[in-house]
């Protein structure tokens, strides 16, 4: 066995993967730019490392269920001046989640609302911070079928102890009193602790009338609106700006 061949087998035995692909390599350049042992080991470390924050990275993103391609490196703000850049580039360093606070995006369907709310979780996810993103009628139904199957205990605490939980949509349909109390459960164990980003197409004052009663409302959006970035998106759907004209076909 060469050489070679028995250092991929010991980094393969020691779950080095970063090595294994890349020690070869690094021996290789090593030699003939005559780095010292301590130089070379550098490298063959940063390998491994670099491979690890990879694969942790891609688990975050995987786990939350974000799109690749919805990121603020592929936003076109230039779409809508709406948009403050500067403010979005400002939450996308992640202070707000640190702070504890949560984000609004408010706006007409198309304007851009997920896709920001995405890049930001792009964003914690690159700083190792556990996202989740949630439609709003989907995180309902799954917290109904989670307590039907007597699982709501582990999905509640998931929902609470991540650092990030995206709901979007909110306010799509009307709520009823056992879907309101798990929303409070939700928002009041992360209140000042843990960060919220809500997109919705309804104005913050129509938001009350999605739940059963009064005070229920008043409960969970004083907590929801406290400590919070409002950004109010105005325009025309982006989707419906580049959707393709049909022509109608003649007989």
């Amino acid at each position: 066995m060469s050489n070679f061949a028995q250092l991929k087998t010991i980094t393969k035995s020691l779950k080095l993967s970063g090595l294994t692909d890349t020690i070869e390599l690094r021996i290789r350049e090593a030699e003939a730019s005559q780095l010292s042992y301590t130089e070379m080991l550098c490298l063959v470390f940063q390998d491994e490392i670099q491979t690890r924050k990879n694969r942790k990275l891609d688990r975050l993103i995987s786990k939350a269920k974000l799109k690749n391609n919805q990121t603020l490196e592929s936003f076109d703000f230039s779409v809508n001046p709406s948009i403050n850049a500067a403010l979005i580039k400002e939450l996308a360093t992640c202070r707000f989640i640190e702070n504890g606070e949560n984000i609004f995006f408010i706006g007409p369907t198309g304007v851009g609302k997920t896709h920001l709310a995405q890049a930001i979780a792009h964003s914690a996810c690159r700083k190792f911070m556990k996202v989740e993103f949630y439609k709003f009628s989907l995180l309902f139904s799954q917290l109904i079928n989670a307590d039907i199957n007597n699982k709501l205990d582990s999905i509640l605490k998931s929902l609470i102890n991540t650092d990030l939980l995206i709901i979007d949509d909110f306010a799509f349909k009307k709520i009823n009193q056992q879907e309101a109390e798990l929303l409070y459960t939700i928002i009041d164990a992360k209140y000042l602790k843990k960060s919220i980003i809500i997109t919705a197409n309804r104005a913050i004052e129509d938001w009350s009338n999605i739940f059963p009663d009064p005070i229920m409302a008043n409960a969970v959006l004083d907590r929801l609106a406290h400590n919070a970035h409002q950004i109010i998106i105005k325009g025309e759907s982006y989707r419906k700006k580049n959707r393709p004209i049909l022509q109608n076909a003649k007989v």
